[in-house]
């Protein structure tokens, strides 16, 4: 509502009938008029992140970026690793489980923290090319081994290295 009471409500009779004489689509969000499409054509647009062509039926918004399906359902499963509230739930529940150290980690959590243990440092790229995970994937193995306080980050220099907590 605006200050004087009004609310904006478009007159959607008047665009239906436009769309059925010119084809146009009016995409509507929150009952403000946001763009229009032109419905006789086919189009296609760019994922923004892996770079592949969308149809614009087919594409997603999230964050001010235009992404396929694929990269909207990674965008949407990260974990976040600097989560106080993670780290505690995680250490209850492995408190009152009795799991110590690996225990209850998938086998490739399970790798990458031998992998870690073994090399004492690594950074972010050589264990994306060592165990051939993408961002994302990778992203969410260390946020959970973090939450289990079994790895953190350190800055040396102008890199950051994954070493054991």
């Amino acid at each position: 509502m605006s200050k004087k009471g009004y609310t904006f409500k478009p007159d959607l009779r008047k665009y239906r009938k436009e769309r059925l004489e010119t084809g146009l689509r009016y995409s509507i969000n929150h009952k403000r008029i946001l763009s229009i499409i032109d419905m006789t054509q086919e189009s296609t647009v760019k994922c923004q992140t892996c770079g592949t062509d969308v149809h614009e039926e087919n594409c997603f918004i999230s964050e001010g970026r235009t992404l396929c399906e694929d990269c909207y359902i990674e965008v949407g499963q990260r974990i976040r690793v600097c989560d106080p509230w993670g780290e505690r739930s995680k250490r209850i529940f492995r408190e009152s489980h009795g799991l110590t150290g690996t225990e209850g980690l998938t086998d490739l959590q399970k790798r990458i923290y031998e992998f870690i243990k073994t090399r004492g440092k690594v950074t972010r790229e050589d264990l994306a090319k060592e165990f051939a995970l993408k961002s994302g994937e990778l992203e969410n193995e260390f946020a959970i081994l973090r939450h289990c306080q079994l790895l953190k980050g350190k800055m040396e220099g102008d890199k950051i290295y994954l070493v054991l907590w």
